[in-house]
């Protein structure tokens, strides 16, 4: 059965990571215009949309409403029901990725509107908010800016996000052995590792592990093209072995077949006329 979140606060109105506000009225269009059967929005990790990498489930639906009390009362608030995979839904278990971004497109399509096109999660809000914003103010480039699927789109600040399911037996993996975990779940915990020092650490220690896996894989392809090469020695020499003893068999088949052996006189004649009449 398909997993689905009770309503969570997926931003606000404010600020982005590139400087720009989000603007109330694009909250308002994204609630009025999202259909996720139209286009959906997908979960993915610190907003990296590689073919390569995993989505952890969608965005159902969304609406909005004005945040009450604390410090951000008043402002405008985009609330979503999500649908995620068990994995996401395990490392919420953990309290790992536990903080989303959404990524806006301000004039979706023909539609001139703002739209919801993806949704990321991540444990540092640094990773995506305040620490990322000052980044790109220093450089003058966002440092999401590869990320984006549009130029022109913008990434919210990190919002925490508590995520409660409707379903209270949460499915759990039981296929992986216990005394191995798979290559996937070992690269994944490098991404939901807690108290890493931001997206950027994760993805650099992600590639650290996959070129020392790269390294062991090159040296067991050494190893076999060595014993390939042995075994292509030995059957030369099994070869080189049996034409030998194929010639050597040719040869003796050829031979008279003589019973007796020849009479000599110990010079090498073995005529009847050299022979003594006793």
């Amino acid at each position: 059965m398909t997993q689905k979140t009770k309503p969570v606060r997926l931003c606000f109105e404010g600020a982005t990571t590139d400087g720009r506000q989000v603007q109330r009225e694009w909250l308002t269009e994204i609630a009025n215009n999202y259909d996720s059967a139209l286009f959906g929005a997908r979960i993915n990790m610190e907003h990296w949309n590689y073919a390569w990498m995993p989505l952890f489930g969608d965005v159902e639906s969304v609406y909005t409403e004005e945040i009450q009390d604390g410090p951000l009362a008043g402002k405008l608030a985009l609330y979503g029901v999500l649908s995620p995979t068990d994995e996401l839904i395990e490392m919420n278990q953990r309290r790992q990725k536990v903080y989303t971004s959404v990524e806006i497109n301000p004039s979706f399509a023909d539609t001139g509107s703002a739209y919801l096109i993806g949704l990321a999660v991540t444990d540092n809000p640094a990773s995506l908010g305040n620490g990322m914003l000052q980044f790109s103010t220093q450089y003058g480039v966002t440092a999401l800016s590869t990320r984006k699927q549009a130029t022109h789109n913008v990434f919210t600040a990190a919002e925490e996000t508590a995520i409660e399911f409707t379903e209270a037996d949460i499915p759990v993996d039981t296929h992986t052995p216990l005394n191995r975990p798979s290559l996937l779940t070992r690269v994944k915990g490098l991404f939901s590792r807690e108290h890493q020092h931001g997206a950027f650490d994760d993805i650099h220690k992600a590639v650290e592990y996959c070129a020392s896996q790269l390294t062991e894989t090159e040296s067991q392809v050494t190893t076999l093209t060595q014993r390939l090469t042995e075994m292509e020695t030995l059957t030369q020499a099994h070869d080189r072995l049996k034409r030998e003893f194929d010639a050597l068999k040719t040869l003796l088949a050829t031979q008279e077949y003589q019973p007796q052996r020849p009479v000599t006189r110990g010079n090498g004649m073995s005529s009847a006329e050299h022979l003594t009449d006793c």
